[in-house]
């Protein structure tokens, strides 16, 4: 006799991150129940797209506002930072830390040379405009972004 049991469903995690399939670009969704973790699980997605950070040993600490204003500037103002510094500083960061303070969003990144980390698939270009949210559902909020690569 077969003894069929439902699985019960994994609650998904407080706060996490993934990638999508999409044509061409990279699509990253990420959760928090704060809009911090939210902005700082997207940084980490987009950073683990495409590096292998686990023997790359901190150059040093990077921090920057982000400018006030609506959730979806913020989030690209922070990913086009991490790409910036990538591009013209030849760092990215291996820890990304945002959070409130008196003044508004601070981002605290924790960079590593480019030449100390093994890269694989398509290196980001650009923050896409297009198909942007960052929402609050219930009690996470939800931030999804399109890469060009």
């Amino acid at each position: 006799m077969r003894n069929d049991r439902t699985r019960e469903s994994q609650p998904a995690p407080p706060s996490g991150h993934h990638v999508v399939p999409h044509t061409a670009d990279l699509r990253i969704e990420a959760w928090s129940p704060a809009l911090t973790g939210c902005l700082g699980e997207a940084a980490h997605a987009l950073v683990g797209s495409f590096a292998d950070l686990t023997r790359a040993e901190a150059a040093g600490v990077r921090e920057f506002a982000i400018p006030s204003g609506p959730a979806e500037d913020q989030l690209v103002a922070l990913l086009d930072e991490i790409i910036y510094r990538m591009d013209a500083h030849g760092e990215i960061p291996r820890n990304v830390a945002v959070h409130e303070d008196s003044s508004g969003l601070l981002a605290r990144l924790s960079m590593v040379r480019t030449e100390a980390v093994a890269t694989m698939g398509a290196v980001p270009k650009a923050v896409a405009l297009h198909e942007l949210s960052v929402a609050k559902q219930d009690d996470q909020w939800i931030c999804s972004v399109t890469i060009d690569i």
